[in-house]
């Protein structure tokens, strides 16, 4: 009879069920680092001590690595200070959370603060990355969280209330309220998420709003924006969308330089608004309008609709109350459509969930979120300029199974977004990591189950593919495809580079993949640790894979595709592992769809989990 390690797998099961349903979730954070904030706080109140981060210390090395390193003089005169030692009555948030609390400091993080500005739009977004509950007052100890989105897993972050000053100033984003540090406590944050305050310098505004959601972005260059842009902008704000905008810099040495008409090139703005109004004198037109923010909170546009321009004296009381209209240099200013197209070059919208903005309908999404690695002389084989390697690049199979309910001028087809995202290359800046040029191409492919060979690539075109390769965190785009099989193969454009990522797709129809049961066999029986599987591993394994495709056959008779939950649990019990009621529960809860019934992929992972468990239980059994 087979050993069954009832207390290690179920152990093991939960967390695996854990990873899925509760930790990583926005109901269960990840600790990052280990760190618990609710039990470092009462440790701390207990000791009535205030809280020290001794993993992001008040030091040089959580400032930066090269100009904000030991051997930069910008750091010499900077000292760590608590809010209490900077002003009186400090406040972790005054009179609610809004764009002017986020005033860019010395460091080239405004691609940052836009997002933090979009965030503040939407309150139940605001809070879940900042946590209620935090203040000055009320059981104070020095100690503070957010949370944020991290690969696909929320993580919750542990601070200390040490933030950088010069002159008893913030070196870096400040409130314009001086007792107010919400924004400044969410950089540290952040900056701790990622190694230091300088790995925080130059970025895109959609890496922290997908951060700060979980959500996936696309772009718009204005030249090539669809006719409907407006409609588009207006429904992703009701939606609750994060938006940023930018004008794109030619000249380097102009980057972030002001311009005749008050707008900075190479600079991250926010857009916080777009509202139609009727001018007095012809209330039969209607205008539209843009609002937008600057995160330095100062520097506007000074252009028609600008903060004083006489368009607005044309309006009623009514319209400008709507607008909410405000002559102050605070760095947020409307322009009209017309003028926002002409001067910004670039817009970024952050969906919660990819909707199809460009119609009525919101739509619900499936999401398949798969992690993988290129591997120096294995799996990082560049793009298709290199042939003779890139058939060894990670390959996803997708499965579109069903068309769109809605389609697009007789466009019949599956919609889906691949967004493929590299990971760590911000955090690994100081170990001198700069951003991969990253891409994906998709090709159609019928019933093979192996991994495209040389062969195929050379006599096949893609199907589908990204529009160039760039040096972006992520890369993302909108397809529409037929139903059938595809292989999604993700790349750096130079073969062996290597690193890490995340390839996540969006669609709008169910889709499946081969992906999970691939993954976990490779993971889960690779014994000895290469992330490979040698002769015997592998023939173990295959061994094992046709004794439980005669098992899945049996019990799917009807020839459904899947069994049911308690076909399942026979099906288990042939396959030679004997489990309790707990067991067969979360095993249930883990694999079953909504239907309570499982395909053969997760058949498959579940007995590939199984029998790694059982074989790696047996061998922590003790000697007698």
């Amino acid at each position: 009879m087979p050993y069954t390690p009832s207390g290690f797998f179920c152990d093991r099961l939960i967390r695996e069920r854990e990873r899925r349903d509760g930790e990583g979730s926005l109901n269960k954070p990840q600790r990052f680092n280990g760190q618990d904030y609710k039990t470092l706080r009462q440790e701390c109140l207990q000791r009535k001590s205030l809280f020290e981060d001794e993993s992001f210390p008040a030091t040089v090395e959580s400032l930066g690595f090269k100009e904000l390193g030991h051997k930069s003089n910008k750091v010499k005169n900077i000292v760590w200070k608590r809010p209490k030692e900077i002003c009186e009555n400090p406040q972790f948030i005054v009179g609610g959370a809004s764009r002017t609390d986020i005033c860019q400091g010395d460091l080239g993080d405004c691609w940052l603060l836009a997002a933090i500005a979009c965030l503040t739009l939407n309150e139940k977004l605001l809070y879940r990355v900042v946590p209620h509950e935090q203040s000055y007052t009320e059981d104070y100890a020095g100690i503070f969280h957010f949370q944020f989105w991290r690969y696909g897993d929320w993580v919750d972050v542990v601070i200390d209330d040490r933030i950088p000053t010069f002159n008893n100033q913030l070196v870096f984003t400040k409130s314009a309220e001086r007792n107010e540090f919400w924004s400044a406590l969410l950089e540290k944050a952040y900056a701790k998420l990622h190694g230091s305050y300088e790995a925080l310098k130059g970025g895109n505004t959609t890496e922290a709003m997908e951060d700060f959601t979980g959500g996936v972005t696309e772009f718009y260059e204005m030249k090539e924006a669809p006719k409907e842009l407006y409609k588009i902008m207006k429904k992703a704000l009701e939606r609750g969308s994060l938006m940023g905008c930018s004008i794109d810099s030619l000249v380097p040495a102009r980057f972030e330089t002001r311009t005749v008409t008050g707008l900075v090139k190479g600079h991250a703005y926010s857009v916080t608004a777009v509202e139609e109004c009727r001018p007095s004198q012809h209330k039969d037109t209607k205008v539209r309008l843009v609002r937008l923010r600057n995160p330095w909170g100062q520097v506007e546009w000074n252009g028609p609709w600008s903060d004083n321009s006489k368009e607005w004296a044309t309006l009623s009381k009514t319209e400008k109350e709507k607008l909410q209209h405000q002559s102050a240099e605070d760095g947020e200013f409307w322009m009209s459509f017309e003028d926002f197209k002409k001067n910004y070059t670039k817009i970024e919208i952050c969906n919660l969930t990819p909707n199809a903005l460009e119609d009525d309908k919101i739509h619900k999404w499936t999401v398949s979120v798969n992690e993988g690695r290129w591997v120096r002389g294995c799996s990082a084989g560049g793009c298709r300029n290199y042939p003779d390697t890139f058939w060894t690049n990670p390959q996803y199979r997708l499965r579109l199974m069903e068309e769109d309910d809605d389609p697009e001028d007789n466009d019949v087809g599956c919609t889906f977004v691949v967004a493929l995202m590299q990971k760590n290359r911000r955090k690994e800046r100081k170990l001198g990591a700069n951003l991969y040029t990253i891409g994906f191409a998709i090709y159609e492919m019928h019933g093979n189950k192996q991994h495209m060979q040389k062969d195929f690539f050379l006599l096949t075109s893609s199907k589908a593919r990204c529009k160039s390769y760039i040096n972006l965190r992520e890369v993302t785009q909108r397809f529409r495809l037929s139903p059938g099989e595809y292989v999604i193969v993700p790349s750096t454009y130079e073969p062996h580079q290597e690193g890490e990522f995340i390839l996540r797709v969006f669609s709008e129809k169910r889709n499946t993949s081969d992906l999970e049961s691939c993954r976990s066999m490779i993971a889960l029986m690779d014994m000895d640790g290469t992330g490979r599987l040698n002769l015997r591993e592998f023939r173990h394994l295959w061994n094992k894979i046709k004794q439980w495709q005669g098992i899945f056959k049996h019990y799917n008779a009807d020839q459904s595709g899947s069994i049911n939950s308690y076909e399942m649990r026979n099906a288990v019990n042939d396959a030679g592992f004997r489990l309790n009621n707990q067991l067969y529960h979360i095993i249930t809860m883990r694999y079953a769809n909504e239907n309570m019934n499982i395909d053969f992929d997760s058949f498959i992972s579940c007995l590939v989990r199984l029998e790694a468990m059982f074989s790696k239980s047996a061998a922590h059994r003790p000697l007698h």
